[in-house]
């Protein structure tokens, strides 16, 4: 069932690999599907080369599986996409990831400004979520504030999140934030560390 956003799911996975966007059998994504409301998502410790639409484990808002492979098990961060899906309604698509820039910031605990126009395509700020442990109900809970802002959240010492209301742009997103990421980041290093100019909300609409 639901053949056409299986396929997709694993086309942005292996994309967002292809992109540097998460390695081997790191990061999660996955699609909730408007007429039914079941959350697809990518399954825990498969290789992005070998995975196929098949693969893909699809469970209803509460977790309960609608349709999963017996080997298969649903990604270990599957709370945080449920939560997410069931706090902000207008979500069809979200991404976890360890993109490297991103991550670094995620790691100091330091939010990403909007230092160059790309930064509109994702809400502007990015906010971190403190830290929780992973794979917990508190870890994610702590992401929906900083998701009420921006479509994109870091997640202090784990990565980052990224959400879309539109299936085909999440990946999209994710790749501003990278981007952004390593803008600001090099801006840093060669302004030894003083912070660069922002945009400013009109700059940003």
């Amino acid at each position: 069932m639901l053949e056409n956003l299986r396929i997709k799911l694993v086309k942005i996975a292996k994309e967002a690999e292809k992109y540097g966007l998460c390695k081997e059998k790191t990061g999660s994504f996955s699609i909730k599907d408007k007429t039914t409301g079941y959350v697809l998502i990518t399954p825990s410790q498969v290789n992005r080369s070998q995975l196929r639409p098949e693969n893909i484990c699809i469970v209803d808002s509460n977790g309960s599986p609608i349709e999963i492979q017996s080997e298969m098990r649903p990604s270990r961060e599957i709370l945080m996409h449920l939560e997410v899906y069931k706090e902000k309604k207008d979500v069809r698509a979200i991404m976890y990831t360890h993109s490297l820039y991103a991550t670094i910031f995620a790691v100091a605990n330091k939010g990403i400004p909007p230092v160059v126009a790309d930064a509109r395509y994702y809400g502007g700020y990015i906010y971190v979520a403190p830290y929780e442990k992973a794979q917990t109900i508190e870890l994610a809970k702590s992401v929906i504030e900083p998701l009420r802002k921006s479509d994109a959240c870091l997640l202090e010492r784990h990565g980052l999140l990224v959400v879309s209301d539109d299936v085909d742009k999440v990946l999209l997103k994710a790749r501003y934030v990278e981007d952004v990421a390593e803008i600001y980041y090099k801006a840093l290093l060669l302004n030894k560390f003083k912070e660069p100019n922002r945009l400013d909300k009109d700059e940003l609409k």
